[in-house]
């Protein structure tokens, strides 16, 4: 096996969500690469929640479908997913809570309710059960777990640590005695790999925020973009930073652009619904030109929708968000790496452009957990120091929103002896007094317009292009998370003999229209890709570029996009025998 999928699952409130994030560091530190994602309702306790790791020697981007090893903490954790497994699955379970209504696959029946009953031990350490009979399986040595419960238990005491300890070891010992001939030898300790971090793209965005040096982070939790808010607080005395949990969405940007004001970089984060209550100000923002950075995690609506599942269905909302003209950016990241290197660059992007840059998420980025070497990280904040552009500390005769060629006037931070200037919401003179002079109004909204023309020049980045798209017959096109699924689809397609290339937006608001329609227009066969159910960055091409992607994969259940759909969308026969100069609008809606 190249890749080893391991998926556990069970109520909600009994520490799903903490096993699988300890199974992915185990993996993790013991050389592996992975990738994680998992599901839950939006509820406290009760629901079904699951875990999935998948676990590779060479760097893993997406969830495969069939799960090879799944731990059944209850009876519809089995039957919810059953359809994921092969004859050569291992199915974990306990007698006393359910019998499997299918065993075509490797049964073990290990007993989680007697060990802990005939420990004393609590229903929660079935989460270490589960640990120590998936390393034995594994064949990974047990030293590995004990270490991780004495790190993550010390505090809690040492009769406390002992009694994990114990748990854990009784599942290790009853797989090795019971089961040996389950245990899997494809997955060796990797003794010489490099380092690696687990992080998310909710971690990314908090760390490099205290790369960028942000000195303010304005939030009100909502999730999936909540850990950010929590991560920042937890690192707030180390960093100096500001970190305010606010009453309501529009006092977190308020907040924020009142610091940015006063001369420091600031930021603020939400979902859907708590952004649409900072529109207001975003248009502020732009009229005012005060630098912004705005993590926007995506969740499926409209209004609540499913609050705690994945959709890409506000990007036109997002790139469109404010009353009137003005300029912003809008930069979609693809992984945790990616999220890490562009959120530095959007603090930069904001000082130098004197606008809102919104740095657009979605939950299967936010909250999935990926695998990146330590030396990559370090490597992409080397040397870094903040490109502030136009930030002046002194001046004379100053004129806040001076007509200049590139549309960015020098700012001045306020509180220089002798300067002033007024900060509203109002249209203004080139000194910055309010006015509604039909002449003024038009010099400030074509300096202000010019700033697109400046990034588009100095700034925007090209997407990014995995294959050879020379030599590829199918070109997919698209954005944000859907990276990680494509690039593993990609490898599939190679195996079966197609030659595929990908083209994978970053930069995804404003557009370069010349260089971006050359880029799709060659004589291939494009696919748009898209977690929504309208194609919306299809849109927003057209828009921007007057190109029409006619063939598009959109899934909007709540769930991502999965590596197997695109590969039977594309092996299908009746996608083979078509040629690209005929195809009409076709549309594959997933479920």
């Amino acid at each position: 096996m190249s890749h080893f999928l391991w998926k556990i699952g069970g109520q909600a409130g009994f520490g799903v969500m903490t096993t699988g994030l300890s199974f992915s560091k185990i993996a993790t530190k013991v050389g592996y690469y992975i990738f994680d994602c998992f599901e839950y309702p939006s509820l406290i306790r009760g629901g079904h929640n699951t875990y999935d790791v998948i676990l590779s020697s060479d760097p893993v981007h997406a969830i495969q479908h069939e799960i090879n090893l799944l731990v059944c903490l209850n009876k519809e954790t089995f039957e919810l997913h059953k359809h994921r497994l092969t004859k050569d699955s291992i199915v974990i379970y306990d007698e006393n809570s359910f019998t499997p209504s299918e065993n075509n696959c490797k049964m073990i029946h290990l007993p989680f309710k007697t060990m802990l009953f005939e420990n004393k031990a609590s229903m929660v350490m079935e989460n270490n059960i589960a640990l120590g009979c998936s390393l034995a399986i594994l064949n990974w040595p047990y030293q590995v777990l004990d270490e991780m419960i004495e790190q993550t238990f010390a505090d809690k005491g040492a009769s406390v640590v002992a009694l994990n300890k114990k748990i854990s070891k009784l599942a290790y010992d009853f797989i090795v005695k019971n089961h040996s001939s389950f245990i899997i030898h494809d997955f060796p300790i990797l003794k010489k790999s490099e380092p690696k971090v687990v992080l998310t793209g909710n971690d990314a965005f908090a760390y490099a925020a205290i790369a960028a040096d942000c000195r303010l982070y304005a939030a009100y939790p909502m999730t999936p973009s909540s850990t950010v808010l929590t991560t920042l607080a937890a690192n707030a005395q180390k960093t100096g930073m500001v970190v305010r949990h606010a009453e309501d969405e529009i006092s977190v940007i308020n907040t924020a652009l009142g610091a940015s004001t006063a001369g420091v970089r600031a930021a603020c984060g939400s979902s859907g619904g708590g952004f649409a209550l900072m529109v207001e100000s975003v248009s502020f923002a732009g009229i005012a030109e005060i630098p912004l950075v705005i993590f926007m995690s995506q969740r499926p609506g409209p209004a609540t929708g499913l609050p705690s599942w994945t959709e890409q269905g506000d990007l036109l909302f997002t790139v469109h968000a404010g009353h009137g003209e003005f300029p912003k950016i809008v930069l979609a990241p693809g992984d945790p790496y990616e999220m890490y290197a562009l959120t530095v660059k959007a603090f930069d992007l904001a000082d130098y452009y004197q606008t809102p840059v919104i740095v657009l998420s979605d939950k299967h980025l936010s909250e999935s957990n990926m695998s990146i070497n330590h030396l990559d990280l370090k490597l992409l904040n080397r040397a870094y120091s903040p490109d502030s552009g136009k930030l002046i500390w002194k001046a004379n005769h100053y004129q806040r929103y001076a007509d200049v060629p590139d549309g960015i006037s020098p700012r001045l931070v306020p509180g220089y002896p002798g300067q002033f200037y007024q900060v509203n919401s109002y249209e203004h003179t080139v000194d910055s007094h309010t006015t509604e002079d039909a002449q003024e109004r038009v010099i400030q909204v074509n300096k202000r317009n010019r700033k697109t023309q400046t990034y588009l020049a100095k700034h925007f980045a090209m997407p990014e292009i995995f294959g050879d798209i020379n030599k590829s017959e199918i070109v997919f096109v698209s954005w944000g998370s859907n990276k990680g699924a494509i690039l593993e689809a990609q490898k599939k397609l190679t195996h079966k003999g197609f030659k595929t290339a990908f083209i994978h937006f970053t930069h995804v608001f404003p557009l370069n229209e010349s260089r971006i329609a050359a880029l799709l227009t060659l004589k291939k066969r494009y696919i748009l890709i898209e977690n929504n159910s309208q194609g919306q960055f299809g849109k927003l091409l057209r828009e921007q570029t007057g190109v029409n992607l006619k063939v598009k994969i959109l899934k909007y259940s709540g769930r991502q996009i999965h590596v197997e759909e695109i590969v039977n969308y594309v092996n299908a026969p009746s996608f083979a025998t078509k040629r690209s100069n005929v195809i009409s609008n076709e549309v594959r809606n997933l479920r």
